[in-house]
């Protein structure tokens, strides 16, 4: 049995009203940057998530932690959909769908962009959400094809960028009034990655190290 080291013991435990506060500040926060865009005022932030702009600052001391929280908080709200759907049952393909279609509820194409040159793309936090969402979907696509229920002619790149154009326009472009075309297009999409392929598709299948390199 682990005991606490010092540093542990000493570490004081968020209170759960403190981490509440948290949640709520990254929820107004994720809802305005979608309506407004990414510099919309951290006060009108606090005012939906009911705290103080004191709160705010105390728990994100400037505008690119709020922004990075923020992206990857969606992010691993999508992975987990896709491991649950994962463990709740054997139909790969049906995890890939519920993978996309979080990922649109989620608006992470809207906020994915955010993170540009103004912020740190290379941030530990960032690389590490990143990181967990493309090892779930190539497990997802991997699993799907090896079921025969995926096309052998696609790769986790061709489904990340179909999905980034297929699901949202960039935050505070009036992404909320697509929200009628995006599942409907996303399945449309979705139908023509099941196997056995209907055509043949031009060029080769683009990986992540293409989506790196482009």
């Amino acid at each position: 049995m682990q005991t606490a080291t010092a540093e542990q013991r000493k570490a004081p435990r968020p209170r759960a009203d403190a981490l509440r506060n948290r949640e709520r500040i990254v929820t107004a926060a994720r809802e305005m940057f979608v309506e407004h865009g990414p510099e919309v005022p951290l006060d009108e932030i606090a005012r939906r998530a009911g705290v103080g702009n004191a709160t705010v600052y105390r728990n994100f001391p400037d505008r690119d932690a709020l922004v990075r929280e923020v992206v990857c908080s969606v992010m691993d709200r999508t992975v987990r959909a896709a491991e649950t759907a994962l463990a709740e049952n054997s139909d790969a393909f049906e995890a890939l769908e519920r993978f996309v279609h979080t990922a649109a509820d989620e608006r992470i194409s809207a906020l994915c962009p955010m993170i540009s040159s103004t912020f740190d793309e290379n941030h530990a936090d960032l690389v590490a959400a990143r990181e967990r969402a493309e090892r779930i979907i190539q497990e997802v696509m991997a699993r799907a094809q090896a079921a025969g229920q995926l096309r052998a002619d696609v790769d986790v790149g061709d489904l990340m960028v179909v999905v980034a154009q297929l699901s949202r326009p960039p935050a505070g472009t009036g992404c909320l009034s697509a929200d009628r075309f995006v599942h409907r297009h996303l399945q449309l999409f979705l139908d023509g990655l099941r196997a056995p392929a209907r055509s043949v598709l031009p060029g080769t299948a683009t990986t992540l190290e293409d989506l790196r390199q482009a």
